[in-house]
């Protein structure tokens, strides 16, 4: 049960309705968001939700069963939109393409895909500071230093950023200089990052774990919108199966499943769903036409010198050649509508 309270709510009808809910063995919880204020109900007992509903300070009362409450499209009527300034909208009806290198490299890499993107009118550049590596040799990032450049040169073409956070203890460091949290496979149960990336205003995508299923991903989200953060994107990225002959499974099947069961906006990942560049278009035009609001896509200027994840990158020419497609494809979408 989520229950909506008003702004204006007391503290002595607040006590009232956790007393009410109390007498009807229900256990309680209070999220306090940027956009609202809400009591979670957790029982079994069947009641008339009207003895709630009509209380002083209600706004409004919603039956949820799914145990992702907050995150569930069953008491959310409109698809969540997140806005990131400048007229860059992620959610139904906005599609949006991410697009950069696995890994910042250097700031002259950084200028030749910002001129790349500016071309293209892509406003959303992707790039790892933070890498979490399979092994412990490979290039692990720029780092905090990496990002300011990376920050300063994207702002100035009115680019906004998205990058990976791998520590609580880098939230606050990295928060001036990005614009969308990326939470990585390896870290979509990391319960304590979650929480306190549910602490700031700012938004996350959210990746499926490595063999998370479907609802592990949505109770991740959770987590973080308890916390106080509405703001979430949950990417659906491949996860890992007994096949040898692809990086990851792409589970396009997700992708329409995520949109039935959350109001949040949903991105495909293509670059780690399959990791095979020259599949990488294929897939990702699946993702669109499975309903996806967002792709998110590796792109490197010359892939066979990339610091790490080469073989799943577009060129420059592959990649624009991909956006136009995409574009048309989600064009195409719509017109079923």
């Amino acid at each position: 049960m989520i229950i909506q309270l008003e702004k204006t709510i007391s503290e002595s009808q607040l006590g009232q309705l956790e007393k009410k809910l109390t007498t009807i063995d229900y256990k309680t919880n209070k999220v306090s968001t940027q956009y609202g204020d809400y009591i979670i109900g957790v029982g079994k007992k069947e009641f008339d939700i009207r003895s709630i509903g009509t209380m002083p300070g209600i706004r409004d009362i919603h039956r949820v069963s799914d145990a992702y409450k907050l995150v569930s499209k069953k008491w959310k009527v409109n698809d969540t939109q997140i806005d990131l300034g400048d007229g860059v909208v992620i959610g139904t009806g906005n599609f949006q393409i991410m697009a950069g290198p696995c890994s910042i490299e250097s700031e002259e890499q950084i200028e030749a895909t910002v001129a790349h993107l500016v071309k293209n009118n892509i406003r959303i550049m992707r790039g790892g500071v933070y890498k979490p590596r399979s092994s412990p040799y490979s290039f692990r990032g720029l780092g905090i230093d990496g990002l300011k450049i990376f920050y300063q040169k994207c702002s100035a073409a009115g680019i906004k950023i998205i990058t990976e956070v791998m520590m609580v203890e880098q939230i606050e460091s990295m928060h001036d200089y990005i614009d969308i949290y990326q939470v990585g496979a390896r870290n979509s149960q990391n319960f304590n990052l979650l929480d306190a990336l549910g602490k700031v205003d700012k938004p996350v995508m959210l990746k499926r774990g490595i063999s998370g299923t479907i609802n592990e991903l949505l109770q991740a989200a959770e987590y973080i919108f308890s916390n106080g953060n509405e703001r979430i994107m949950l990417c659906e990225r491949g996860i890992r199966s007994y096949e040898t002959a692809y990086r990851n499974t792409l589970d396009i099947n997700a992708i329409p499943i995520l949109k039935d069961k959350t109001h949040l906006p949903v991105i495909v990942d293509p670059s780690h769903g399959i990791g095979v560049r020259k599949h990488v278009e294929s897939v990702a035009l699946a993702g669109v036409i499975a309903g996806a609001d967002a792709v998110i896509v590796e792109v490197h200027e010359t892939p066979e010198k990339a610091f790490s994840d080469g073989q799943q990158t577009l060129n420059n020419q592959e990649a624009e050649s991909l956006y136009d497609h995409l574009r048309r494809t989600f064009e195409l979408r719509e017109s079923f509508k």
